[in-house]
């Protein structure tokens, strides 16, 4: 049975679905967090997509099913270490880095439904700025 999480962001509806086998200790850790509330703002030194900066926040993570390209739908964390820790979230072309270089996230999330919207809600965060997201379970 795969968890299933719904994702509001701006005025968008996802449905994704949790990578527990590839990255069971993400997605326990953030199964722990739910509901989750924050805002989204546009990356900026990654390309095309959108990130919840969370600082030193230690999730007591390690690498697991890491990747510096996730594909348009892919929601990636960052452990922290080089840089702060992060949630990320692709629309377009990613190259997953920051000031100090290339960085590798754990793929722990994968939009399934709504993928349409992906363009148009990256292109708001760009041009209009930070929108609530909220990450609830539903089945």
């Amino acid at each position: 049975q795969m968890t299933t999480l719904r994702i509001t962001a701006g005025p968008y509806e996802f449905e994704a679905r949790m990578g527990e086998e590839a990255a069971p200790k993400t997605c326990a850790r953030f199964l722990t967090l739910l509901p989750y509330r924050e805002r989204i703002i546009h990356v900026r030194w990654s390309g095309e997509g959108c990130w919840i900066p969370l600082g030193d926040l230690d999730l007591g993570l390690e690498y697991e099913n890491h990747t510096s390209f996730p594909a348009p739908g892919d929601i990636i964390v960052y452990p922290g270490g080089i840089s702060e820790t992060e949630i990320l979230l692709a629309y377009g072309g990613v190259r997953f880095a920051s000031k100090v270089g290339q960085l590798a996230g754990n793929h722990f999330l994968t939009i399934t439904k709504g993928r349409e919207n992906l363009v148009a809600l990256g292109k708001m965060t760009l041009w209009k700025g930070a929108q609530d997201i909220l990450f609830e379970r539903i089945g």
